[in-house]
């Protein structure tokens, strides 16, 4: 509960109405305030606090003023007494609210791991579902600890389920090409699954753009398709699980996956290599299209130094040019016969654009050819 409260903000939450008036009657003292204190926060919070600091003061000083007893009685309150185990009682029943059972908790836990756990991976969140789902069924939430508790049972419940149902979709093949991945490197061939310098490159990120980076991802893609991952391997669960299990995978060490239970050893490569096969698709399409961007930009960059030697050896022509733009700049509003024609007359004109034409169509076809031969060349 926030420890701020303005003036206005304590009159409309912490003033007590008339039937909470009512059941103050037979209580005075410390207990009075404690009282009052506990049944104004379980309004609000639909739960009771941890300690006396959880109050805020502001709240304390507001609500002794109401009940008139001193605040400072509020020290005096015994939060392990019998009376405080009475008062929670009549607070919940006041409220309509049931104490929470283990046999409660164990029933959240499960409704946890199937219903939340899969797609909501961030435990706080799990544990306000909890207190959310608490008060819906009118239930006081179990201590802050305990949710914790049973927040860590229910992920690991659900954990082992999902790495059960990972591997009952494995073959035993693509389960022995897995423990490949991360066997140890004894010196000899080159196992199925390509051994822990696979693994390692398999994590990598693709190389400085070339050819050799394009050749090595094809590469990396063909030994993961290997693997034979059925492509619905991971279809009745969140994409977020999937990333988290793959990034979890990419953090560990080969000889930790090693010493891992096999559910979860195989579920953590199975993840990491589903992903990284669609990553590695994804970035050879960049690669590849960079690569030819690439070819296509040298191709034309030559040609275009071929073409420029040739114009420079076209005597006369830049100076036709010249004229023609400098007559067109001097009378914009003339006809062509009576503004262009004297400059360069119409067979010159002719001869220019038959000459460009021809040359726009050896520029792409020049360009055509270069570009297969770089093609062949890689």
């Amino acid at each position: 509960m926030r420890q701020d409260w303005e003036p206005e903000d304590s009159i409309e939450v912490w003033t007590l109405l008339e039937e909470d008036q009512e059941r103050l009657r037979n209580k005075s003292g410390a207990n009075r305030l404690g009282f009052a204190l506990l049944l104004k926060f379980f309004e609000v919070e639909a739960r009771f606090p941890e300690d006396a600091g959880e109050i805020p003061v502001p709240a304390v000083s507001y609500v002794a003023q109401q009940v008139k007893v001193p605040a400072e009685e509020w020290a005096a309150y015994d939060w392990s007494g019998r009376a405080i185990k009475r008062h929670r009682v009549e607070i919940r029943g006041a409220f309509g609210f049931r104490e929470c059972t283990a046999e409660d908790q164990v029933q959240l836990a499960e409704w946890l791991a199937a219903e939340l756990c899969g797609i909501e991976l961030n435990r706080d969140r799990l544990a306000e579902a909890v207190v959310v789902r608490c008060r819906g069924d009118r239930m006081e939430p179990p201590t802050p600890g305990r949710i914790a508790r049973l927040v860590g049972s229910a992920v690991t419940t659900f954990e082992e389920r999902f790495c059960t149902a990972t591997v009952g979709r494995l073959s035993a093949a693509t389960r022995s090409r897995l423990d490949d991945l991360v066997a140890e490197d004894a010196g000899g061939e080159e196992s199925a699954g390509g051994g822990v310098s696979f693994f390692s490159e398999l994590k990598a990120d693709p190389g400085a753009l070339g050819l050799d980076s394009l050749l090595a991802e094809v590469n990396k893609l063909q030994r993961v398709r290997a693997l034979e991952l059925a492509p619905e391997l991971f279809g009745d669960v969140s994409e977020k699980l999937v990333a988290a299990w793959r990034a979890r995978a990419s953090k560990e060490y080969p000889s930790d996956l090693r010493a891992a239970a096999g559910p979860v050893r195989y579920t953590l490569l199975a993840a990491l290599c589903h992903v990284r096969q669609t990553e590695i698709t994804d970035s050879l399409v960049e690669l590849f299209i960079q690569v030819v961007q690439r070819i296509n930009t040298r191709a034309e960059k030559k040609v275009e130094g071929e073409f420029t030697k040739d114009l420079k050896r076209v005597r006369g022509k830049e100076g036709i040019l010249l004229r023609l733009a400098e007559a067109a700049v001097a009378e914009p509003g003339g006809t062509v016969r009576k503004v262009i024609f004297p400059v360069a007359g119409e067979s010159t004109l002719k001869a220019l654009a038959a000459e460009a034409a021809a040359n726009e169509a050896r520029y792409r076809a020049r360009v055509r050819t270069v570009l297969r031969s770089s093609y062949s060349g890689h």
